[in-house]
């Protein structure tokens, strides 16, 4: 083999070897930069987790701390709950006088007080109406009427009374000032109801000027919780008591209405922002399926079981023994859980 030969030989073996060094460095610088690249993504990965986790972590000790108040919350102003009753949402109705009557009580006092109660699974309504003087006697405070007592301890307080008083649980409460009622009931379109006599009544004080001619009629706000304030006939808070029940059942027919569905943002609207109420966000996704389910049925009325104290006709007395009976019928679930238990 001739020397040149032998060179270029030579000189190609060489270029083979420098190639191939080239190459390996390629393919180790590849490997480290990918390495690299692999280090940098699981670091952000593994931070990203770790923010996550800590977020997560701060998330949900906010949750249980927010969740924690609104149980002691919703303990403190209902008291204690009893399980008969998680087949029901009770909610207590409180339709406050704006100061009617402070020359006779001072401040302002439940004028209407009322118990919904709404059976979960089919949406039937109950209503409980109590007397605003129903004679109640409150453990270390003493006697009188149960619609003073807002005074005392607002809403929660009566949440209590109220449901000492029935023997039942109280889940949620309702205040409404007369004022935004009438606005509900414009907003609704008004009520027609048949008004069972002529009603007069003047109260200068009060800024109170209520005159329906008896007969069916067509009623704004206005004119609706004039009727629903009126205590002139003889049969006193009874009568009142009656005309409640007659409206609520006129209002749920409204209620139920297809001519209602466009009004409900702004009916939500005023229950959102003109209305004191016990309902969290952590109710909202109950009282949502409750709604939901409401039933076509007219709903039962019922007035507290009693009678007219027997040297003070202004004064309503509980009847507990008939109290008791009426609960019974209005709560029959509650009986067969109670003899299950035992």
């Amino acid at each position: 083999m001739s020397d040149q030969v032998r060179n270029q030989t030579k000189e190609n073996i060489m270029k083979k070897r420098k190639l191939r060094r080239k190459q390996r460095r390629v393919r180790f610088f590849r490997v480290l930069f990918l390495l690299t690249l692999l280090g940098l993504i699981l670091s952000a990965v593994l931070f990203l987790g770790f923010t996550v986790y800590r977020w997560a972590g701060h998330f949900y000790q906010e949750y249980q701390t927010m969740y924690q108040e609104y149980t002691e919350r919703k303990d403190a102003r209902q008291g204690s709950i009893d399980p008969k009753f998680e087949g029901y949402t009770n909610i207590l109705i409180l339709g406050l006088d704006e100061g009617v009557d402070t020359v006779s009580y001072g401040e302002q006092n439940a004028d209407t007080i009322l118990v919904m109660s709404l059976e979960n699974n089919t949406g039937r309504l109950r209503f409980i109406t109590i007397p605003r003087d129903t004679w109640v006697t409150v453990p270390g405070e003493g006697e009188g009427r149960i619609g003073t007592l807002y005074k005392d301890g607002g809403a929660s307080f009566l949440v209590r009374q109220v449901s000492t008083l029935l023997g039942i649980s109280i889940h949620q409460y309702i205040t409404i000032d007369m004022r935004t009622f009438a606005e509900l009931i414009d907003l609704l379109g008004g009520i027609d109801l048949y008004v069972e006599e002529d009603m007069n009544y003047d109260d200068p004080a009060s800024d109170l000027s209520i005159h329906l001619k008896k007969g069916y009629q067509h009623m704004d706000g206005d004119t609706a919780q004039k009727y629903l304030r009126y205590r002139g006939s003889e049969l006193g808070d009874v009568g009142r008591v009656q005309r409640q029940q007659r409206f609520i059942k006129a209002l749920y027919e409204k209620v139920l209405q297809l001519s209602t569905v466009p009004k409900l943002p702004a009916i939500a609207d005023v229950f959102q922002h003109r209305m004191e109420t016990s309902a969290e966000i952590f109710d909202s996704a109950h009282l949502a399926n409750v709604l939901r389910r409401l039933s076509s049925e007219e709903p039962v009325t019922v007035m507290l079981p009693g009678n007219y104290a027997a040297n003070d006709d202004s004064i309503w007395v509980p009847n507990p023994t008939e109290i008791e009976e009426r609960i019974r019928e209005l709560f029959p679930d509650t009986e067969i859980m109670a003899h299950s238990e035992e």
